[in-house]
C-alpha cells in the first residue's frame, strides 16, 4: 500500500471517532498540515469527509451510502451455507437458515438430516412465527416498541401444550432471548420436535438472520439437543464475523470433539 494512500485510510477511523480539526489530523498522522490538508481535501472531494463551518472534519455521507451498500449486497445465504452444511455433518440434524421480512420470518436455507425422519420445513416457506427459536431470535432483536407492536398483531394458534398462548407470554420469551442470546423450541409447534437456534449479526450489531438445529425427539431428546448449544453458538459467531468483516473465527463444527 502507498504511503499517501495508507494515510489518507488511517484519516477515516480518526474521524469515525468524532470530528477532528486539521492539527489534530496532522498530529494523528505525524504530517505536515499542509500535507494532512491535502489528503482531506481529497477525501472531501470524493464525500468521504466533511467540512463543517467550525472548519472540523467528520465523515461524509458518500461513506456512509457505500458502506450501506456493502451491507446490503452481503448474501447471508452464500456466506452461511458452508457452515450450517459443517454443522449438519458435525451433529447430522437438520439446520436452518431464516430471516424476518415484511412480516413473516422465512426460511432461506435447508440442510437436511442425515437421519430417516425428515422436517416438512420448506426454504421460502414461512415459520410458526409464535413458536420457532428462529422467529424468536429475529423478533426478540426488534426495537422495544416495534417487538410489543408485533406481539400484539399476532395470533398465537395453540399448537400444542407448550405452544405460546397470547402477547404477554411471547413478549416474555422474547426477553428472555434478548437476555440469553439463544432461543428454543421444545415441542412448541410440533410435541415430537425440538430446536435450538443462535442468531446472525451484522457490522452494526443487528440480528441479520436466525439458524437453527432441529431434530425429533426418536432422534435426540430435548436435553441431548439443548447439549449442541455451544456448538450452534460458536457457529452462528463465525457467521456473524464473516458478516461483519472480522477476522475468522474457528467454526464449533471445526473445534468440537467428534
Amino acid at each position: 500500500m502507498s504511503q499517501t494512500l495508507d494515510r489518507a485510510l488511517r484519516i477515516l477511523p480518526l474521524l469515525a471517532e468524532g470530528p477532528a480539526g486539521l492539527e489534530q489530523v496532522a498530529t494523528r498522522l505525524d504530517v505536515h498540515k499542509s500535507t494532512a490538508l491535502r489528503l482531506l481535501r481529497t477525501l472531501h472531494d470524493h464525500g468521504l469527509v466533511y467540512r463543517q463551518r467550525d472548519q472540523r472534519y467528520r465523515l461524509g455521507a458518500a461513506l456512509f451510502a457505500l458502506a450501506q451498500q456493502a451491507v446490503e449486497a452481503l448474501d447471508i445465504r452464500e456466506i452461511a451455507h458452508p457452515h450450517l452444511a459443517a454443522l449438519n455433518e458435525r451433529t447430522g440434524h437438520t439446520v436452518h437458515l431464516a430471516v424476518y421480512e415484511q412480516g413473516e420470518v422465512v426460511y432461506i436455507d435447508k440442510v437436511d438430516s442425515r437421519y430417516p425422519v425428515r422436517m416438512y420445513s420448506r426454504v421460502g416457506r414461512p415459520v410458526a412465527i409464535t413458536v420457532a427459536a428462529v422467529a424468536k431470535l429475529l423478533l426478540a432483536d426488534l426495537p422495544e416498541a416495534e417487538r410489543r407492536a408485533v406481539a400484539e398483531r399476532l395470533d398465537y394458534p395453540r399448537y400444542t401444550a407448550r405452544s405460546t398462548t397470547d402477547a404477554a407470554a411471547f413478549l416474555a420469551e422474547l426477553a428472555r432471548v434478548r437476555e440469553q442470546g439463544w432461543a428454543a423450541d421444545l415441542g412448541g409447534h410440533e410435541e415430537s420436535i425440538n430446536c435450538v437456534g443462535a442468531p446472525l449479526r451484522g457490522p452494526d450489531g443487528r440480528v441479520r438472520a436466525a439458524m437453527s438445529v432441529s431434530a425429533p425427539n426418536v432422534v435426540v431428546t430435548a436435553g441431548e439437543l439443548l447439549r449442541l448449544r455451544p456448538l450452534i453458538l460458536r457457529t452462528a459467531e463465525a457467521i456473524s464475523a464473516e458478516l461483519s468483516g472480522a477476522t475468522p473465527v474457528r467454526t464449533a463444527s471445526e473445534d468440537a470433539p467428534r
